[in-house]
Formats: C-alpha cells, sequence, structure tokens
C-alpha cells in the first residue's frame, strides 16, 4: 500500500507541484488518460481555489481499493472564511472572485464522488475520488 502524500498549497509553485503529484499518482492507479486529465484538471482547480480564496490549504492524495476497483482520493482542506451558501457556490457561473464560476461544479463534474464540507470562519474540507474503469 503507498504511503499518501500531504503537500501544501501556499504558492503558485505549489498547485503545479499537486497537478504533477496527482498526474503520476493517476498513472499508478492506472486511470486511462482522459480520466487522467480529469483528475488533474479537479485538482488543479481545487488547488487553485484554496489558494485564491483561503490563502492556502493542503492536500492528501491516496490511492483507495474498493474490492478490487483502484481510485485516486484527494483531500483538500484549508482554514479559510469557510463557504457560507454550498448550494450556490456550486452553481455553475456563481463566483466570489473574477473567474468564471466554473471550479467547483466542473470540479464536481470531472470526479466520481465529490464530497463538500465548509462553514463561515471553520474553514473548508472537499474530498474526491476518481476510480480506475
Amino acid at each position: 500500500m503507498t504511503t499518501p502524500a500531504e503537500l501544501p498549497v501556499n504558492s503558485n509553485s505549489d498547485v503545479v507541484l499537486v497537478r504533477q503529484h496527482v498526474r503520476t499518482t493517476a498513472i499508478d492507479v492506472g486511470l486511462s488518460l482522459v480520466d487522467q486529465t480529469k483528475v488533474v484538471t479537479a485538482a488543479s482547480e481545487l488547488a487553485r481555489n484554496a489558494l485564491v480564496y483561503a490563502g492556502g490549504g493542503q492536500v492528501r492524495v491516496e490511492i483507495v481499493h474498493n474490492g478490487i476497483r483502484k481510485g485516486l482520493r484527494l483531500v483538500f482542506s484549508d482554514e479559510g472564511p469557510g463557504i457560507p451558501d454550498i448550494e450556490q457556490a456550486l452553481t455553475d457561473g456563481w463566483t466570489t472572485g473574477g473567474g468564471l464560476g466554473l471550479g467547483l461544479s466542473g470540479s464536481r463534474r470531472l470526479v466520481d464522488e465529490f464530497d463538500l464540507k465548509s462553514a463561515p470562519g471553520e474553514g473548508t474540507l472537499i474530498t474526491v475520488t476518481k476510480w480506475a474503469r
């Protein structure tokens, strides 16, 4: 069993390192090229959100198993201001920044499992999983 990696997300270069580590781990899990691209894109969006909206955070990258299936689980955590309205934050086009408002909703569509926990003043915890086919 591979030891999970804990990676900081405190700068743009950290976001690049997260992308690289997620791609390498996705290959190790046996994800197809399309699924590698999906999970790397989701990881990039979620890491960038932690950096931009929370001032930084961390991501845990781990290989998980469900019977004979292997998957890649990413857990993003930060101690930022939190998300006051999760349903609204997951709506396409809604943004508190200058982006397109597709980061959270788009990331949710790119992975097989998506769980977001957040509250004002309590930070945010997002867990995503992509399973090998």
